[in-house]
């Protein structure tokens, strides 16, 4: 991925109103979320001061109300987000490193009878529910961050090893790999200077895709009750906690549902945009595809 493919990057987000508008989206909440907490004391998102219960927003100096147990919203919603964020990173990062690794070995190895078995494994967990496997980690290990970051992570690992796979394959017989084993490199020196790096593209993709899915499964994983424990703030937790006052004071779900939501749109718009740059042929097949749904409809 040289320095090419970075500005044709950088342009096609500046150039798509969509892909800039989830990329700010996206900036917004990380500096919310990661900045705000050095602002905002963890003990306002945790201790409970029943005298400001439910407040609405605006109310007694608040932003955006306090819930049940007169906690403010806006210090739960940048610590819960901090949770939900790291969650669902970590998870992108456990699940690309060992899919890269196997999905390198694996096209670089593809004749091998070990590539083939492993990759039957990564059939096999990709046919899964990515939800039920994360549930079946969860459970046995328990409840908590580290529990359910690796759980997400091991989810993710065959989709990484599957598009590692598909590129080493594509590059396994290039005139620069080639070369490469011609002056007596060692295999893990191809793979590692020479293919890797021209991969890398998809990959990022992948990451920026997964990492929405990801933190939207850990709110998923964490309104089950599967997630950080109470007291601790996060986005799905937030939400199942205040599910039996959703008619009652509505902004307890609506707030933190908006954030997860513009959240993961954000970042699947940033990967859709990413693979249209790094595959413009992609991009028109697309749209290609809407258009005819649209020409059909019609």
């Amino acid at each position: 991925m040289g320095n090419g493919d970075v500005a044709r990057i950088i342009a096609a987000i500046r150039g798509d109103k969509a892909a800039l508008a989830g990329s700010l989206a996206v900036l917004f909440f990380i500096v919310l979320c990661l900045g705000g907490a050095l602002i905002v004391p963890y003990s306002a998102a945790t201790m409970p001061n029943l005298s400001m219960a439910m407040l609405l927003p605006g109310e007694r100096g608040t932003l955006l109300g306090t819930d049940e147990l007169g906690r403010d919203m806006l210090a739960r919603i940048i610590w819960g987000g901090q949770n939900s964020l790291v969650i669902g990173l970590t998870s992108a990062v456990l699940g690309a490193l060992p899919g890269v690794i196997i999905g390198l070995f694996a096209g670089y190895y593809s004749e091998s009878p070990i590539s083939t078995a492993i990759m039957r494994l990564m059939d096999v967990l990709l046919a899964m529910p990515r939800i039920l496997l994360g549930i079946i980690v969860v459970t046995i290990l328990g409840p908590g961050e580290f529990s359910i970051s690796l759980a997400i992570g091991v989810s993710t690992i065959p989709s990484f090893a599957r598009i590692t796979r598909a590129s080493t394959l594509a590059l396994r017989s290039a005139v620069f790999v080639e070369a490469s084993r011609a002056i007596g490199n060692y295999d893990r020196v191809t793979l590692i200077k020479h293919i890797l790096p021209n991969i890398l593209s998809p990959l990022i993709v992948q990451f920026t895709l997964d990492a929405g899915q990801a933190i939207l499964m850990a709110s998923g994983l964490s309104f089950l009750g599967l997630g950080p424990q109470p007291p601790a703030a996060e986005w799905g937790l937030m939400i199942a906690q205040a599910r039996v006052h959703l008619f009652s004071n509505p902004q307890l779900v609506l707030i933190p549902g908006l954030c997860l939501l513009f959240v993961t749109l954000g970042f699947n718009i940033v990967g859709d945009s990413l693979r249209d740059a790094i595959d413009p042929s992609l991009g028109r097949v697309s749209r290609s595809i809407r258009s005819a749904g649209v020409v059909t409809a019609r």
